[in-house]
């Protein structure tokens, strides 16, 4: 329990002993925070949060960031037929009206997997970026994660109770998904893998997810004045710490913004991104199969408004798209077979293993206040589609100069 203080409390003070004199170029592009999603298999990989900057920062900047993410998923099991034959059969059927009868390996080989979500995921992040000269930066990541039923107060917008009043009172009806149905505040995080390995985490559990080194060049072309276009080049490494997925990860990122100002004080920013992460590139020992597809891809759009008050501070509003490609291969969802107890709640009983096979997509909504020695960022990230990957998450980051 001492954690869901000690915590908080201890990032806290770090912001308060660090903090200098020292100040931030007060517009730097897009006001960004890490907003991955924390998705039951994601947080056990590095992944990529693209950068929407269009400089190194002036000096170096210590950044604390908070989030708070709600998933559901019911006990869910699949079997993943080897037969090619048995395979073209289930192809050609719905994949909710399926029928495959497991015997055993030597008459119906198969591959079997069950998985069931239930927890409110927190992250603790603590990042560094370092100017190395005017075109070149060093951002090092450190991200923890502790494990919750999500009560109150600790989990005021994410927690159970919160998601259901909202289902009930405003939108989606009573109980969609059946968490009331399996009951509220309960951490339920267990995934057995098809090589027959188990993952599985309890309340209050505390891990350090990995540390992360992203290096971005900033080029400098003729149309960054001219055009008011900006682009920048990432590298990343991502070092998993964690006993489920002790690894290394490699990744490259690419990063254009187009810098509109308004009335010659405010401006209106607009940001892509692209990414590729190759998951696993050195295991460290036997690894969890947290998704069979080697490679993670994403794309990021990002529009933002500022506005500067008299006294040069600035409050921005930006609305950020991702899409990610999907953690297992497409092709063995023409024929898996998904069994869970579907008359038993509404839908979404399939979503625990369903979504490996989709690319994800989330909405996440932005504001930042700005004054020369710090920022202040909140987000909300929600899941439109909602596959609960998670369903709602919510952030907030305070970002900083320091010296060193």
């Amino acid at each position: 329990m001492l954690q869901k203080y000690f915590i908080p409390l201890f990032l806290f003070s770090i912001a308060i002993s660090a903090q200098q004199k020292d100040t931030l170029k007060i517009k730097n592009g897009i006001d960004k925070p890490h907003i991955l999603s924390l998705h039951h298999f994601g947080i056990f990989s590095a992944r990529i949060n693209q950068n929407f900057k269009i400089t190194p920062t002036k000096n170096p900047t210590l950044s604390l960031n908070y989030s708070s993410g709600n998933t559901f998923h019911p006990f869910l099991e699949t079997y993943i037929p080897k037969d090619p034959m048995v395979r073209e059969t289930l192809s050609n059927t719905l994949w909710n009206l399926r029928h495959f009868n497991f015997i055993d390996q030597e008459t119906t080989p198969a591959d079997y997997m069950n998985i069931i979500i239930d927890a409110v995921i927190k992250e603790f992040r603590l990042n560094i970026e370092i100017p190395l000269n005017k075109k070149n930066e060093l951002d090092i990541s450190l991200r923890s994660y502790l494990i919750t039923k999500g009560k109150y107060p600790f989990s005021f917008f994410t927690s159970d109770e919160s998601i259901e009043w909202f289902h009930s009172n405003i939108a989606g009806g009573e109980d969609p998904y059946g968490r009331r149905y399996y009951g509220l505040n309960q951490v339920n995080f267990k995934y057995t893998d098809r090589n027959g390995m188990v993952l599985e985490l309890h309340n209050n559990d505390f891990f350090i997810g990995g540390i992360e080194f992203n290096h971005f060049y900033y080029p400098s072309f003729l149309f960054n004045s001219t055009k008011n276009l900006h682009f920048n080049l990432g590298s990343h490494i991502g070092l998993n710490t964690s006993k489920y997925n002790s690894s290394l990860d490699l990744g490259i990122s690419i990063n254009g913004i187009k810098k509109i100002t308004i009335k010659n004080i405010d401006e209106f920013n607009i940001g892509i991104g692209l990414s590729l992460l190759r998951k696993n590139v050195v295991n460290f020992k036997d690894q969890i199969d947290l998704g069979n597809n080697p490679f993670l891809g994403s794309m990021e759009t990002n529009i933002e408004y500022t506005k500067y008050t008299k006294t040069k501070n600035y409050h921005s509003f930006g609305v950020n798209y991702q899409l990610q490609s999907r953690y297992n291969k497409l092709e063995e969802a023409n024929y898996y077979k998904l069994i869970g107890k579907w008359e038993e709640i509404n839908g979404g009983w399939h979503h625990g293993v369903s979504t490996l096979y989709k690319t994800l997509s989330v909405w996440t909504f932005i504001y930042t206040y700005g004054r020369p020695n710090y920022k202040l960022s909140l987000y909300l990230k929600e899941d439109l589609l909602v596959n609960n990957a998670p369903d709602l998450q919510t952030g907030i980051s305070l970002k900083f100069p320091i010296s060193l």
